[in-house]
């Protein structure tokens, strides 16, 4: 028991003496959210999703009425032609179907390209200010259980990012 507790004692002081040396922490996802860069494409994809969401809500709303046109029609035309125009309904469905998918999925890719691209744009920036800061190490926040507000750098390393980048390319 002796031993476990001198073991534990002696990792816990390794680490804080090698950690002790100016660490930090950074909450990527504000990084992304509140930065000039972040916020544009966000809003930009929002925007987009949102476009395409009324797009398809027409196309839904056209198909309802083809619906009910052709279910009121079933009296007055044969069943050969009835059938027919059920089966080009449930085509026109499928390929609605088809195309939400692949739009969410080309939103979904634009936006972990955007993610990407931001972060890779930020990586420096974080390099630059650890050497200038002498910060030996950094974590994301989300791995930390408890720390001092004080050494969270965040806030500035998104006032140097809005410096450096306003804007990302989406496609």
């Amino acid at each position: 028991m002796k031993k476990l507790l001198l073991f534990t004692v002696l990792i816990l002081s390794f680490f804080s003496t090698s950690f002790a040396e100016n660490p930090s922490f950074i909450d990527f996802t504000k990084v992304l959210n509140q930065s000039k860069a972040g916020g544009a494409a966000q809003e930009y994809l929002k925007k987009k999703f949102e476009g395409e969401s009324e797009k398809f809500k027409k196309q839904g709303d056209e198909i309802k009425k083809k619906e009910k046109e052709i279910i009121s029609q079933k009296k007055l035309i044969t069943q050969e032609e009835y059938k027919k125009k059920v089966v080009e309904l449930r085509k026109k469905v499928a390929k609605l179907q088809e195309s939400k998918a692949n739009s969410l999925k080309n939103l979904s890719k634009s936006r972990t390209e955007a993610k990407n691209k931001l972060l890779k744009a930020v990586n420096p920036i974080v390099k630059k200010y650890m050497k200038d800061n002498n910060i030996r190490l950094v974590i994301d926040k989300n791995s930390v259980l408890m720390g001092d507000s004080t050494l969270e750098i965040t806030d500035q390393i998104i006032a140097i990012l809005n410096k450096n980048l306003s804007s990302i390319d989406i496609k």
